[in-house]
């Protein structure tokens, strides 16, 4: 198998850069930029997105595969195994990305797998248990306000309901070049009140929600490639790296509610400024993962303020009304909550101090996912038999996988990215490291699919 598997770069390259080019970014001409790097928007369920999807469902066919699209639009491309009735292997990543992100975060899961498959198929390889690719809907929280929401509903993580009620966030989103508005373009729905039913079912996912969660020991394994989004592989010149563990994300919304008033008129002695507070309670959340990392001797802990709003936002006016959002991960659930904590005791001292009101809601707060020893030890071993150098490591943003891990066994094969870079148009990742990758998840899925006892 090893010997006669080949993958066709040519052909991977060629679709990630045709799939780059579905895009509400104009053509990238910064000539700093390795060609052919584009800019890349594609928010899930835009005129964007469902192209990109119809591409990739275009190019399953050609090679002969079987397709079938679930009721939120994840979409499962299977090589049939000689036991169809015994679980599938799985594989697989997602296409949309964030405003202005790079071409190969999430897509290079997702062609990579397809054309580990269609190698195998090639070389005439028969798998016993069936292979299945699988493209997942909204892993980027972009639009909804939460990550993973295909792969959260596949794996039972959010319940249907739930994920039908999503508010729409689309307005709130710039699809195309900083500039102009273009969140109307090509008729998407931007009206205020929508929820994510509404705009799937006009997307054409009309099925209820209910009908998507997998079925008990659906898959006997489960194996994701992605870029690292890090800098690792690259800094210490490894080529592969084995994913142990996910870190485990929590997201927050903070409103600060303060008093507000002429920036002139309001006295300094009587100010309720609503912003000042938010900027302590940014700052209190760095404080305290800089500390969680500093007793733990790692840098495990990570936490981002990534959007503030500010109301009612003029220069001469003291701001009345925050809202703020906060990512937090961590590899230790107990760790990342003793962060919490620290932050909520500079909140009611905040509070309290400066005469506002700071309210929390929580989005989510999951679990870190394991990687199962015995993919990591199929991966080793091919890793080895290849004299292919790789790392342990930890893969620190999240991924669909970690909701995968809840019904199945799990792993992830991460390749090099330049300087580590991600969600920029400058993410990049060598066509050496692309192909290597695939050649890796083509004979781990070979060698798992040749398993015939039950999970």
């Amino acid at each position: 198998m090893s010997t006669a598997l080949h993958i066709n770069t040519t052909r991977l390259l060629r679709e990630l850069h045709h799939l780059a080019t579905l895009t509400d970014c104009p053509p990238t001409d910064d000539t700093t930029l390795p060609a052919p790097t584009q800019a890349v928007t594609r928010i899930v369920f835009t005129p964007r997105d469902l192209e990109a999807r119809a591409y990739i469902r275009t190019l399953a066919e050609a090679a002969g595969f079987s397709l079938r699209v679930d009721a939120i639009g994840n979409t499962f491309i299977r090589f049939p195994g000689t036991d169809p009735t015994l679980p599938a292997v799985g594989t697989g990543s997602h296409t949309d990305a964030i405003p202005h992100a790079g071409m190969y975060d999430g897509t290079v899961g997702v062609l990579g797998g397809l054309e580990a498959m269609r190698s195998l198929k090639e070389s005439g390889f028969q798998p016993t248990r069936s292979i299945e690719l699988l493209v997942f809907t909204s892993e980027e929280p972009t639009r909804f306000g939460i990550g993973c929401i295909g792969s959260r509903l596949l794996g039972g993580s959010i319940s249907p309901t739930t994920a039908d009620n999503l508010p729409d966030r689309l307005p709130e989103t710039n699809l195309g070049a900083p500039g102009p508005d273009s969140r109307t373009r090509d008729g998407v729905a931007t009206n205020p009140g929508l929820t994510l039913h509404d705009v799937r079912t006009t997307a054409g996912f009309t099925t209820p929600l209910t009908t998507v969660p997998l079925p008990p020991h659906y898959y006997h394994a489960w194996v994701e490639l992605h870029i690292e989004q890090g800098p690792l592989l690259e800094r210490e010149g490894i080529p592969i790296g084995i994913v142990t563990n996910i870190a485990a994300p929590a997201s927050y919304r903070y409103e600060i509610t303060g008093f507000g008033g002429h920036a002139g008129a309001l006295l300094m002695p009587d100010r309720r400024d609503a912003l000042c507070a938010a900027a302590e309670l940014i700052l209190s959340v760095e404080r305290h993962t800089l500390d969680a990392n500093s007793a733990s001797g790692t840098s495990d802990s990570v936490a981002t303020v990534g959007t503030v709003a500010v109301h009612p936002g003029a220069i001469n006016s003291v701001p009345s009304r925050v809202t703020l959002t906060l990512d937090i991960r961590d590899t230790d659930v107990a760790r990342r909550n003793e962060i919490m904590s620290a932050l909520r005791a500079d909140i009611r001292e905040i509070q309290s101090r400066r005469q506002v009101t700071i309210a929390e809601h929580q989005i989510n707060a999951d679990v870190p996912a394991i990687s199962d020893p015995h993919i990591l030890s199929t991966i080793e071993s091919i890793c080895t038999s290849e004299s292919i150098p790789y790392k342990k490591m930890v893969a620190r943003a999240y991924h669909d996988t970690s909701f995968i891990a809840p019904i199945a066994p799990v792993a992830m094969i991460f390749i090099p990215c330049r300087n580590g870079v991600s969600h920029r148009p400058d993410e990049y990742s060598a066509p050496e490291s692309i192909a290597l990758g695939t050649r890796v998840l083509a004979l781990t899925l070979a060698q798992l699919t040749k398993e015939v006892y039950t999970s």
